[in-house]
């Protein structure tokens, strides 16, 4: 197993595995056992893209781009209080919560609020774009896509992990007094983050 391998890995693995918005929905939708697999599969998937062009460059854009920068954490923020917001909701109605209920998202609505919280999250560029980038980019040329290839492992791995894995906890959660104290968690976890971006 190669260093760069090693490197990429270890990185990846220390800025994914963090509360944020994209791990609670990947462990909510993982409670839920709804969509699971399209849902982990696409947030490795756009972790890896993103990674390869952070270190194939588009870090260096993003950083002069301060328009971009400003629309992306604009539209990050506005995105994460009405998510957070409709958690605090939900929290309001625990008989809701019940993880077998009726109301679950579509595959569709799944992979939507799945690109939300992968696409408008400055943080997400600026740890898959910009960080990993800016150390892949240290790495001699032919070590880069194995670099790479180690950082997206750590995401597969980390997601795979957090959708699945939540399904030990489903004793806990068949009681909707969990499912109410999840969705003050995510709700409060989700303004922080929002208001955070604003200020």
């Amino acid at each position: 197993m190669s260093s760069s391998w090693i490197t990429g890995f270890s990185l990846g693995l220390a800025l994914i595995v963090a509360i944020g918005a994209q791990n609670a929905f990947v462990l909510r939708q993982g409670l839920r056992r709804e969509h699971v697999g399209t849902i982990v599969l696409f947030c490795a998937a756009s972790d890896a893209l993103l990674m390869s062009a952070g270190v194939g460059g588009l870090g260096r854009l993003i950083g002069a781009a301060p328009a971009l920068a400003a629309a992306l954490t604009w539209g990050g923020a506005a995105f994460l209080a009405v998510y957070g917001l409709k958690a605090l909701w939900r929290a309001r109605r625990p008989g809701a919560l019940a993880a077998g209920a009726d109301c679950g998202l579509t595959r569709r609505q799944a992979l939507a609020q799945a690109a939300a919280f992968t696409l408008l999250n400055p943080h997400v560029y600026l740890d898959t774009v910009v960080l990993v980038g800016a150390v892949g980019a240290q790495q001699a040329a032919a070590a880069r896509p194995v670099f790479v290839w180690g950082a997206a492992s750590a995401s597969l791995l980390w997601f795979g992990a957090l959708g699945y894995g939540a399904r030990l906890l489903a004793p806990l959660f068949a009681r909707p007094r969990a499912w109410q104290v999840l969705d003050l968690l995510i709700g409060a976890t989700m303004l922080v983050l929002a208001a955070a971006l604003v200020f």
